[in-house]
């Protein structure tokens, strides 16, 4: 749960380690498709493409700001190694890269389109 630590440290405006914060694998991933969890109106499950870790799925709370169907074939920046955990009766196997202000939730991704899996340094 290393990534749920370094979120609480940086909240709290602690420095973390240079150590702490290379222990995070994050990579490109291509998304390959993309639903709605039933009985909810936040979470999106998507299928990840993460290239040689083969397909995944992430469970996200983008929903009110991201229709499925549009979601399909981008590339996002996804953490590996985040332990997984079940969310409204779904395993999410990592976490997707978002960002939010006052206009919504945008999604993390690479300048160009480059493989799935390809690790960020």
């Amino acid at each position: 749960m290393i990534w749920i630590f370094l979120i609480q440290m940086y909240t709290r405006g602690m420095e973390i380690s240079y150590e702490q914060f290379s222990q995070i694998d994050v990579r490109v991933c291509t998304i390959l498709a993309a639903e709605r969890v039933p009985d909810t109106d936040k979470l999106l499950k998507c299928t990840i493409d993460a290239g040689d870790l083969g397909e995944r799925t992430v469970v996200s709370g983008i929903a009110a700001w991201k229709q499925p169907e549009d979601l399909i074939g981008k590339q996002c920046l996804y953490v590996v190694n985040l332990a997984p955990r079940v969310l409204r009766g779904v395993e999410s196997q990592g976490m997707l890269f978002a960002g939010s202000d006052e206009q919504g939730v945008v999604l993390m991704h690479p300048e160009r389109p480059v493989p799935p899996g390809t690790s960020l340094h």
